[in-house]
C-alpha cells in the first residue's frame, strides 16, 4: 500500500497528536516536520506526550518513530519549506499561526499537493471539511482545506444527528473549552480586554468561529443558531452545552438518547456515549469528535431538549488525518486536470 507522505508544520500539542497518530496508522509517513523548537526540545517533548508507548529517536535533523523517518526543518513561515524535495502529498499546517488562503497558498506553491489547517480558517479558502458532516462536498480541485476545529465539528454532529429526525427552530450552544497555548499564564495585554487575563486563573467568555462554521456545513440550522465561548483553566477535555427548540414536542427525552446511541454505532469513530457520570479529565485520550453524557441529556419544557457533550483535542487530531486520507482518494493528477 502506498504510504500519504505528509509535511507536517507545527510540532504543538495538535502537531505532537498528529505525528502520534500518524506512526500508529500504516496508511501515513510524516516525512518532514518544520518547526523553530530546538530539535532536543521537540524530540524531549514528543516523547514525554507518547509516553512509554513508543521511543522516537533523534538522529542529527531526522526524529526516527519505527520505519517513520522524518526531517527536521527550522523554519517558521510556509515561504521557507521545500515540501517537493521532499515529495509531499499533502502538508499539515498544525501552527494555527496561517489561517488564510494568502498566508496557506505558498505550501502549495512549494509543492505540496494539498494543504490542510488544523483550525477554522479567516475568510474563504478551498472547503471546511466536517467529518461526519460535509465530507460530500469535497473535490478534487480543492488545494487548501480545513479540518475545521473539535468544538466545530463536535457542535455539527451533535446538531446533525438531532435534525435528521426532527426539525429545530433554534438552537443556543455554549461550548467550555480548556485553555489554548494562544492565552497567557498571568495577565497580559492581548488582542480584547477579556484575553488580556490570566487563562490559567479564570473562566473567560469569548465569541467562537463555530458558529459560523457549523451554519455553513449544516444548512438545517443556518440562520438558527446562536453560540458563545468559556475559555476554563483546564488543560484536557472541553465541553459542549446544547439547547435545541424544536418544532414539534418531544414526548421523551429518550428519544434524543436513542438518537445518539444508534448514531453512535454507525459512526463509531466519530460518536461515543456513555452513562458514567464523567468529568473533563475522563475525556482524555479521546480519539472521537463526541461523547455524549446521556446522563446529561434532558428534557426542558415540552419542545426542547439540552444536551452535554465532551471532546478532546485528540479526537480533532484523529480528524484531521481523516480528511488527509479522504483527499488522498482524489490524486493530484486529477486534481490538475479539474484545475
Amino acid at each position: 500500500m502506498k504510504k500519504i507522505r505528509i509535511g507536517l508544520m507545527g510540532l504543538g500539542q495538535i502537531g505532537r497528536q498528529i505525528y502520534r497518530l500518524a506512526l500508529q496508522d500504516e496508511r501515513f509517513e510524516v516525512v518532514a516536520i518544520s518547526d523553530i523548537g530546538r530539535p532536543e526540545i521537540l524530540h524531549h517533548l514528543l516523547n514525554k506526550a507518547m509516553g512509554k508507548a513508543a521511543e522516537i529517536r533523534l538522529e542529527s535533523n531526522y526524529l526516527i518513530g519505527g520505519e517513520m523517518k522524518s526531517r527536521l526543518i527550522p523554519a517558521d513561515h510556509p515561504t521557507e519549506i521545500p515540501w517537493d524535495v521532499f515529495g509531499a502529498d499533502v502538508v499539515i499546517d498544525a501552527t494555527g499561526k496561517f489561517r488564510s488562503a494568502e498566508e496557506l497558498q505558498p505550501h502549495v506553491d512549494n509543492g505540496a499537493g494539498r494543504v490542510i489547517i488544523s483550525t477554522l480558517p479567516l475568510g474563504d479558502i478551498d472547503r471546511v471539511v466536517l467529518c461526519g458532516v460535509n465530507e460530500a462536498s469535497a473535490d478534487a480541485s480543492d488545494r487548501i482545506i480545513s479540518a475545521g476545529s473539535g468544538s466545530t465539528t463536535a457542535t455539527a454532529l451533535a446538531l446533525k444527528v438531532i435534525a435528521e429526525r426532527f426539525e429545530i427552530n433554534h438552537a443556543t450552544l455554549t461550548s467550555v473549552h480548556a485553555y489554548t497555548s494562544d492565552q497567557s499564564l498571568q495577565d497580559y495585554a492581548g488582542p480584547d480586554y477579556r484575553r488580556s487575563r490570566s487563562g490559567a486563573e479564570n473562566i473567560i467568555p469569548n465569541v467562537t468561529p463555530a458558529l459560523d462554521w457549523v451554519q455553513r456545513s449544516l444548512p438545517a440550522v443556518d440562520g438558527r443558531l446562536t453560540a458563545y465561548a468559556l475559555n476554563v483553566p483546564v488543560q484536557v477535555g472541553s465541553m459542549l452545552d446544547v439547547t435545541a427548540s424544536l418544532a414539534e414536542p418531544l414526548d421523551d427525552i429518550e428519544v434524543i438518547r436513542d438518537l445518539f446511541v444508534e448514531a453512535a454505532q454507525k459512526m463509531p469513530h466519530l460518536i461515543e456515549t456513555t452513562e458514567e457520570p464523567i468529568v473533563s479529565s475522563d475525556v482524555k485520550g479521546s480519539a472521537c469528535s463526541l461523547l455524549v453524557d446521556l446522563k446529561g441529556t434532558m428534557k426542558a419544557g415540552t419542545r426542547m431538549a439540552k444536551l452535554i457533550a465532551w471532546h478532546e483535542s485528540l479526537g480533532h487530531a484523529s480528524r484531521v488525518l481523516d480528511v488527509a486520507a479522504l483527499y488522498s482518494d482524489m490524486p493530484i493528477e486529477t486534481l490538475k486536470e479539474a484545475s
